[in-house]
């Protein structure tokens, strides 16, 4: 009797895993060309409350930040709406509640500390003893679950910033090479409901005094405030307020050129979506860059696996679309930036997004924003309270530090279209592929002297749990590639606090020095081969890209 053979679809068994993908760019011209400054970097002003501010002249932590330069720095989030400037010399009424008892010389301690001066460009740094360290983390922690109460009950206490802390936080910024944008309280009121301009023109005066090369913009989340507030601000008002900032800063000499960014809509919601085409049509003009804010999942996610949906990665396109939309409509080319982005809002998810896992969120976020033409992408946060930052409260780097320098060090603002074959299966009727395999390409960044101009840098995020093997074709072919691999170091898998490139563990030298991020160099004509679930970066050498030659 002759043996039936088993029924197929036509498809050999593991079929997508042994499918060769074959990559191409375009090298002619880039799709976008993005602000040098794409991926930069945000500062919650809880720091102020939990005292963390007094530890920015860290030199650890100005190194960190400096790795992360050209970035914008801004220095907003929820209690943006809760500060008030006030130029006080006497700081110790100001503190607020907390556990003082070791504070009691600690101004004069943190300024004895920043005596070591970094010469070359006139910073203050310190070096601040280990128990200063542990006892703020003592007081840190029992903040901290202050502000997440009020951050989960949305009822929040006012934050003073006094002059002291704006030269901290400034010198920070400088330090580091960031040029900060700061947010000003648009709940400061008048009982007309006008916005109260007291306290603004206080710390305007006070920056100009000082020259802080500062950018502005006014509130946070404005389509939220009846929620937190119980007052709204409707479009018309918001529009007249940043009008009134604009006329403000051009009172101020030392301001009257320095930009404004607004309005800082929340993820564009029917409300949120009203309120930005309203302030487009009436005050479109006064910013120069729009801004908005998205965050991926709330707080309550508690799986790994949640991070690796492509469901959950393709909700920032929708997103985008319907932002670029409303800005176009009324200002056509205007800038748009996504002005506060973390993978999870209320502090994040403890081991979760703090960990490799969220790097596929991350590097996908920046990916898509970039193919989308958003200008820049200012993440929250770089050193904060919760869990979606990127250097924890030891000052060691998180995953998501590490990918982030690695995207800076290789990654330049000139986007390219990217050509895949043998990616996708047809689609069924009714059914959505959704790519596991995420490839983007651009100019290698011009900072990088390592590769001269005309190199190109593709990184590839792969969420399958198989290995993918991809060929580069077309005018990719017989060049010299560095490989970049990022994967999980240590037995905690997708949940690893540590990150190894090319084999090696990711660790700070010493409170100065980054170790050195060494290629892996293909042969020209070699197939990449992606472990599963992984990032990687990839330069191809000396292919003198005429799209990256200028």
């Amino acid at each position: 009797m002759k043996k039936r053979r088993p029924a197929t679809s036509g498809k050999r068994p593991g079929f997508m895993e042994r499918t060769l993908i074959l990559l191409d760019v375009n090298t002619r011209s880039p799709i976008r060309v993005l602000n040098d400054n794409f991926l930069s970097l945000q500062l919650d002003p809880s720091i102020i409350k939990d005292g963390w501010l007094d530890f920015l002249s860290s030199k650890r932590l100005v190194t960190l930040a400096r790795g992360l330069s050209p970035a914008f720095l801004r220095f907003g989030g929820k209690r943006t709406d809760f500060l008030q400037f006030n130029n006080q010399k006497n700081l110790a009424k100001f503190r607020g509640p907390g556990p003082d008892y070791y504070l009691k010389n600690y101004e004069d301690d943190i300024v004895r500390s920043d005596i070591a001066l970094d010469k070359q460009n006139g910073c203050k740094l310190a070096n601040h003893p280990d128990i200063m360290l542990e006892l703020q983390r003592e007081k840190a922690a029992t903040t901290q679950l202050v502000l997440l109460k009020e951050q989960l009950s949305n009822i929040y206490s006012n934050i003073t910033i006094t002059a002291r802390s704006l030269d901290k936080l400034y010198n920070f910024a400088d330090c580091a090479g960031l040029h900060l944008i700061l947010g000003l309280n648009a709940l400061h009121r008048n009982p007309d409901n006008s916005w109260n301009t007291s306290s603004t023109l206080s710390l305007l005066k006070y920056g100009a005094g000082k020259k802080y090369n500062i950018s502005w913009e006014l509130g946070n989340e404005p389509n939220a405030y009846r929620s937190m507030v119980g007052r709204a601000v409707n479009s018309t008002q918001l529009a007249q307020d940043y009008t009134k900032l604009r006329t403000l800063l051009q009172s101020v000499r030392y301001y009257h050129r320095a930009h404004l960014y607004g309005p800082n809509a929340g993820r564009p919601r029917k409300n949120a979506i009203l309120l930005l085409d309203g302030f487009m049509k009436n005050a479109g003009s006064v910013v120069d860059a729009v801004t908005w804010q998205h965050y991926f999942m709330d707080g309550r996610v508690n799986k790994v696996e949640d991070f690796l949906k492509t469901r959950l990665l393709d909700t920032l396109t929708e997103q985008i679309t319907k932002v670029t939309k409303v800005v176009n409509t009324h200002t056509p080319g205007k800038k748009v930036w996504l002005g506060g982005l973390g993978p999870a809002w209320a502090g994040g998810i403890s081991n979760l997004s703090d960990t490799y896992a969220a790097g596929f969120l991350w590097m996908n976020t920046l990916g898509m924003a970039a193919m989308q033409g958003i200008d820049v992408v200012l993440r929250h946060s770089f050193f904060d309270y919760g869990y979606t930052h990127l250097v924890d409260q030891h000052f060691n780097p998180l995953p998501d530090y590490w990918f982030s320098l690695v995207f800076k060090r290789l990654v330049g603002p000139r986007v390219l279209a990217v050509r895949v074959a043998g990616l996708q299966r047809k689609p069924q009727p009714g059914r959505v592929i959704r790519d596991k395999l995420r490839i983007y390409a651009h100019c290698t960044s011009y900072y990088n002297h390592n590769y001269v101009r005309g190199s190109i840098t593709i990184y590839i995020i792969n969420l399958h749990r198989s290995r993918k093997k991809i060929k580069l074709a077309g005018t990719l072919r017989n060049n010299t590639v560095h490989q970049y691999l990022l994967q999980p170091y240590g037995t905690d898998g997708l949940r690893a606090k540590h990150v190894q490139l090319n084999g090696e563990k990711l660790l700070m030298l010493d409170n100065e020095t980054f170790p050195e991020l060494k290629p892996k160099t293909l042969r020209a004509g070699r197939t990449i081969a992606m472990p599963p679930m992984t990032i990687g970066f990839y330069v191809i050498k000396n292919i003198n890209a005429y799209a990256c030659r200028r």
